[in-house]
Order: structure tokens, then sequence, then C-alpha cells
């Protein structure tokens, strides 16, 4: 009946490698390319949408391989 609505989260790069099981490298290719998404920059720091990087995961595993979306173009 009630919806929880979860807060915006930010994980840091870290995080964001050890829950995909990429590389750095890889990592910021694929964001370059439109296929991962891109860190949100606050100050001098970056950090990740939670719920952008949970989405990539889940497609991830629903496709079998990597997701290729076109939702993060242009966002590098």
């Amino acid at each position: 009946m009630y919806q929880t609505i979860k807060s915006p989260r930010l994980e840091r790069l870290p995080s964001v490698l050890s829950r995909t099981g990429m590389g750095k490298s890889w990592i910021y290719r694929e964001i370059a390319a439109g296929r991962f998404p891109p860190p949100v920059k606050i100050g001098r720091s970056s950090g990740w949408d939670t719920s952008a990087v949970d989405a990539w995961i889940e497609n991830a595993l629903i496709s079998g391989s990597p997701p290729y979306r076109a939702q993060y173009a242009g966002h590098a």
C-alpha cells in the first residue's frame, strides 16, 4: 500500500569496481562510449548514483552481457 522512497545515494569508484567486477579503465571507456552511467560531480569529488549502477547490473544479469544502453550517451 505504501511505497518506500529511497534516498538518492552516491558511491565511490572502489565500490563501483567491486560491484561490477570491472576495472577502472573499462568503466571510464564505457562511460565515454555512453554505455555506463557517468559519475555525478560534487565539488572536487565524484560518485555514481547507486540506483543507476543497480540498473546497469540488473540489465547485465538479464541480458547475460554488459548492457549497451543509449540512455547514458552524451553524459561523459
